[in-house]
């Protein structure tokens, strides 16, 4: 009866915020606790116009992970400028790659590696594995393994530490412990992910931060500014020795 009273509480939560919400299905997404992840950062791409990133520091963003490349020969066109922008501004900075299911792994690592910098820190690159977006075609783990490997070779040599793999739950429901074992970045909008493998937790999908107009995916990272330091340095780590929270 307890748990019946429980569920029934909650269905009425969700329907009092649907009506609040004029008829649009809204959810409070989890609010991390800030002394156990003090580290708050955010991921962009175009899709966030033109982003003041002085006024996106100083409202308690301490990095970013920016958008590059998408497959074989897309390139964000708002990259090397949120790129300059960002870390002219203090932020520690990264760049991630949206792999496609249509697409050959080595020409997805070519594209990534002409577009990003590596003369100047940065924090791992990073690859976004989900369905959304993606190419119709849903590769089997097997083939998504040696795909994926033939991308990672070549990014990790060419930035000198191991890659993090994005994963959403759908994603991750397929693939995960499937895939070459990477540090991971975990997307769970209403609860802590139940494991602790991960480098970055993206826990809100329409944040909010002052300097950028609309929505922002929120993140934090699991350590503290000494972890984010050691995460910007010159590459000395291998997929042999992750990176460790």
């Amino acid at each position: 009866m307890k748990n019946r009273i429980v569920l029934f509480g909650l269905a009425s939560l969700v329907l009092l915020c649907f009506v609040a919400a004029g008829g649009y299905l809204y959810f409070r997404a989890f609010s991390p606790d800030r002394d156990k992840y003090p580290v708050r950062g955010i991921d962009v791409s175009h899709h966030q116009g033109q982003i003041d990133w002085r006024r996106v520091a100083a409202d308690d963003v301490a990095f970013a992970v920016i958008k590059a490349t998408e497959g074989g020969d897309h390139v964000d066109d708002a990259f090397a400028r949120n790129l300059e922008e960002a870390r002219a501004a203090g932020l520690a900075v990264g760049a991630y790659h949206f792999f496609t299911f249509c697409r050959p792994g080595a020409d997805q690592a070519k594209n990534f590696i002409s577009v990003v910098p590596h003369d100047q820190p940065l924090l791992p690159p990073v690859v976004d594995i989900e369905f959304g977006g993606n190419c119709p075609q849903r590769p089997t783990p097997e083939q998504l393994s040696a795909e994926l490997a033939a991308f990672l070779a070549p990014v990790e040599a060419a930035f000198g530490k191991p890659a993090i793999v994005y994963l959403t739950d759908e994603a991750a429901q397929t693939y995960a412990g499937r895939i070459a074992a990477r540090p991971l970045w975990l997307r769970s909008l209403l609860l802590e992910p139940d494991r602790d493998d991960w480098i970055y937790w993206q826990y809100h999908n329409r944040g909010r931060v002052d300097g950028i107009n609309g929505d922002v995916d929120l993140n934090v990272l699991q350590g503290g500014p000494a972890v984010l330091a050691a995460l910007s340095a010159a590459g000395l780590l291998t997929p042999e020795a992750p990176l460790s929270p």
